[in-house]
């Protein structure tokens, strides 16, 4: 018998158990259909720390992770999820984060002017409350302007809060931003119920984002309109009259009445990369009636811009002078220029 005839003899001996086939990876079958988890509970993301998320479901505090099938989705303070598994709250339980549900509104940034990719810091908020102190720092308007553009973009009511009141009048910051019609409020030490009556009346009810500055007094006004919140407070450096971080990432704590405060980190800058320029210009309504005159996709920071005649045919108001150049600044920024 030659040599091909005895293997297939061989071969008709053997049967499928005979033979060790070694499934290699990838072998199982795969499938589009996701589990339904229909019977998910929903929770609120109320704080993220390291891959775990602080959910509350029913009002009572539950620890979570990220389930495979959400895969580069990210879930942020502020989110409205669907939780499988373990929602107890028990000690040592973990439950899955499995879905997110629709988001009404996103906060973003991004690592700098020049870099596009953003990043969601909070969802589902309805204002952004953006604090700043009138002394000890000094109001940075320039990262005012930021935040409003980030607010505007965003969808979200931007408040104004000034703080430290009782270091500096707020005159003449509030002059400057009267134009926009933003809604303010002005506080000053004590702070007492009825200093802090204005604020707590526009918060009531509603998911609100804090932003400000370090040093600003952030955590300050957090634990006085939240007792129980004991936010870590921070000091002026006196030598470079900034401040310290105090929050190392953002938290969201409920109001006494209603509504949650969204505490964030305090920022010494706002990067806008993802905010296209036409967007960039209409959050300074103040100067958008003098683009009319301008060349079609005019950048605004050219020889060819219309809006220098345009501040002085106002009379060459400075305080017109001061926003074009804090715009023309954010916009040469996000370009990659010196201010």
């Amino acid at each position: 018998m030659g040599h091909d005839a005895g293997e297939r003899a061989l071969t008709s001996r053997l049967d499928e158990d005979d033979v060790r086939v070694r499934p290699g990876r990838g072998s199982r079958p795969r499938t589009r259909r996701r589990p339904a988890h229909e019977d998910a509970a929903t929770g609120f993301v109320v704080a993220v720390d390291r891959g775990r998320y602080r959910c509350l479901v029913e009002g009572r505090p539950v620890t979570a992770m990220r389930a495979r099938e959400l895969g580069r989705h990210s879930v942020v303070v502020g989110d409205e999820v669907a939780l499988a598994g373990d929602v107890s709250g028990r000690a040592g339980t973990l439950a899955r984060v499995v879905r997110i549900q629709p988001r009404s509104s996103v906060l973003r940034r991004s690592a700098d002017d020049t870099d596009p990719v953003e990043r969601v810091i909070v969802a589902n908020a309805a204002q952004l409350v953006i604090v700043c102190a009138l002394a000890d720092p000094p109001p940075r308007p320039r990262l005012i302007d930021r935040f409003l553009v980030a607010a505007y973009d965003a969808g979200l009511a931007p408040l104004l809060c000034l703080t430290k009141a009782d270091l500096a009048p707020p005159d003449r910051l509030l002059a400057d931003y009267q134009p926009l019609g933003l809604r303010y409020v002005v506080i000053g030490k004590p702070l007492t119920t009825v200093a802090l009556r204005p604020l707590r009346d526009l918060l009531g009810g509603q998911v609100s984002v804090l932003v400000g500055h370090s040093g600003v007094g952030k955590s300050t006004l957090v634990n006085a309109l939240i007792p129980e919140a004991d936010r870590a407070v921070g000091e002026v450096s006196p030598v470079t009259g900034r401040g310290r971080h105090t929050s190392s990432s953002a938290i969201a704590l409920p109001l006494p009445g209603g509504g949650w405060l969204i505490d964030t980190p305090g920022l010494r800058s706002f990067g806008l990369g993802h905010v296209a320029p036409e967007r960039v210009v209409r959050a300074f309504g103040d100067l958008v009636g003098g683009t009319a005159a301008c060349p079609r996709g005019c950048s605004h920071t050219g020889p060819d811009c219309a809006l220098d005649d345009w501040v002085r045919d106002q009379g060459g108001d400075a305080r017109l002078a001061a926003r074009l150049d804090s715009l023309r600044r954010l916009l040469r920024s996000r370009e990659g220029e010196p201010g």
